[in-house]
Protein backbone atom coordinates (compact mmCIF):
# COMPACT_ATOMS: atom_id res chain seq x y z
CA UNK A 1 0.00 0.00 0.00
CA UNK A 2 1.13 3.51 -0.67
CA UNK A 3 2.06 4.92 2.75
CA UNK A 4 1.50 8.43 1.39
CA UNK A 5 -2.22 8.01 2.07
CA UNK A 6 -1.73 7.74 5.83
CA UNK A 7 -1.05 11.46 6.42
CA UNK A 8 -3.98 12.33 4.16
CA UNK A 9 -6.25 10.06 6.20
CA UNK A 10 -5.03 11.80 9.35
CA UNK A 11 -5.79 15.22 7.86
CA UNK A 12 -9.22 14.04 6.71
CA UNK A 13 -9.99 12.74 10.19
CA UNK A 14 -8.97 16.02 11.81
CA UNK A 15 -11.14 17.86 9.28
CA UNK A 16 -14.10 15.65 10.19
CA UNK A 17 -14.26 14.08 6.72
CA UNK A 18 -13.94 10.41 7.71
CA UNK A 19 -16.60 8.00 8.91
CA UNK A 20 -14.67 5.36 10.83
CA UNK A 21 -15.90 1.89 11.69
CA UNK A 22 -18.71 -0.31 10.43
CA UNK A 23 -21.75 1.63 11.62
CA UNK A 24 -20.41 5.08 10.76
CA UNK A 25 -19.27 3.96 7.31
CA UNK A 26 -22.61 2.29 6.51
CA UNK A 27 -24.44 5.43 7.66
CA UNK A 28 -22.24 7.59 5.45
CA UNK A 29 -22.91 5.35 2.45
CA UNK A 30 -26.68 5.25 3.07
CA UNK A 31 -26.81 9.05 3.39
CA UNK A 32 -24.76 9.45 0.16
CA UNK A 33 -22.00 11.34 2.01
CA UNK A 34 -19.27 8.78 1.23
CA UNK A 35 -17.01 9.37 -1.76
CA UNK A 36 -14.57 6.51 -1.11
CA UNK A 37 -14.73 3.41 1.07
CA UNK A 38 -11.50 1.80 2.29
CA UNK A 39 -11.50 -1.78 3.59
CA UNK A 40 -8.45 -3.44 5.16
CA UNK A 41 -7.03 -6.67 3.80
CA UNK A 42 -7.38 -8.48 7.15
CA UNK A 43 -11.08 -7.68 7.56
CA UNK A 44 -13.55 -10.55 7.28
CA UNK A 45 -14.88 -11.75 3.96
CA UNK A 46 -18.38 -10.94 5.23
CA UNK A 47 -17.38 -7.31 5.83
CA UNK A 48 -15.74 -7.03 2.39
CA UNK A 49 -18.83 -8.44 0.72
CA UNK A 50 -21.17 -6.21 2.74
CA UNK A 51 -19.34 -3.03 1.80
CA UNK A 52 -18.90 -4.09 -1.81
CA UNK A 53 -22.67 -4.50 -2.01
CA UNK A 54 -23.42 -1.28 -0.08
CA UNK A 55 -21.17 0.84 -2.32
CA UNK A 56 -22.87 -0.35 -5.50
CA UNK A 57 -26.46 -0.82 -4.30
CA UNK A 58 -29.12 1.03 -6.26
CA UNK A 59 -27.75 4.09 -8.00
CA UNK A 60 -24.74 4.47 -5.69
CA UNK A 61 -21.35 4.70 -7.38
CA UNK A 62 -19.04 4.89 -4.38
CA UNK A 63 -15.46 3.83 -5.03
CA UNK A 64 -14.44 0.81 -2.97
CA UNK A 65 -10.76 0.28 -2.21
CA UNK A 66 -9.97 -3.23 -0.95
CA UNK A 67 -6.46 -2.33 0.17
CA UNK A 68 -3.46 -4.39 1.18
CA UNK A 69 -3.31 -2.29 4.35
CA UNK A 70 -3.74 -4.13 7.65
CA UNK A 71 -6.12 -2.91 10.32
CA UNK A 72 -3.22 -2.18 12.67
CA UNK A 73 -1.58 0.15 10.11
CA UNK A 74 -4.81 1.96 9.34
CA UNK A 75 -5.67 2.33 13.02
CA UNK A 76 -2.25 3.80 13.74
CA UNK A 77 -2.66 6.33 10.93
CA UNK A 78 -6.08 7.60 12.03
CA UNK A 79 -5.89 7.03 15.77
CA UNK A 80 -8.97 4.81 15.95
CA UNK A 81 -9.15 1.03 15.65
CA UNK A 82 -11.14 0.17 12.52
CA UNK A 83 -11.09 -2.15 9.52
CA UNK A 84 -13.29 0.06 7.35
CA UNK A 85 -13.82 3.77 6.82
CA UNK A 86 -15.30 6.16 4.32
CA UNK A 87 -13.83 9.40 3.07
CA UNK A 88 -16.66 11.91 2.91
CA UNK A 89 -15.04 14.75 0.96
CA UNK A 90 -14.38 14.67 -2.79
CA UNK A 91 -10.92 16.27 -2.72
CA UNK A 92 -9.49 13.91 -0.11
CA UNK A 93 -11.14 10.93 -1.82
CA UNK A 94 -9.71 11.75 -5.26
CA UNK A 95 -6.19 12.28 -3.94
CA UNK A 96 -6.23 9.10 -1.82
CA UNK A 97 -7.60 7.07 -4.73
CA UNK A 98 -4.94 8.42 -7.08
CA UNK A 99 -2.21 7.46 -4.58
CA UNK A 100 -3.72 3.98 -4.17
CA UNK A 101 -3.82 3.56 -7.97
CA UNK A 102 -0.15 4.59 -8.25
CA UNK A 103 0.74 1.62 -6.11
CA UNK A 104 -1.01 -0.86 -8.41
CA UNK A 105 1.53 -0.61 -11.24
Amino acid sequence: MNEKIFPLLGFARKAGKLSVGHDAAISSIVKNKAKLCIVCVDSSERLKKEFSHACSFGNKKIELALTDCKMEELSKAIGIKAAVLTVDEEGFAKRILSLLNENIY
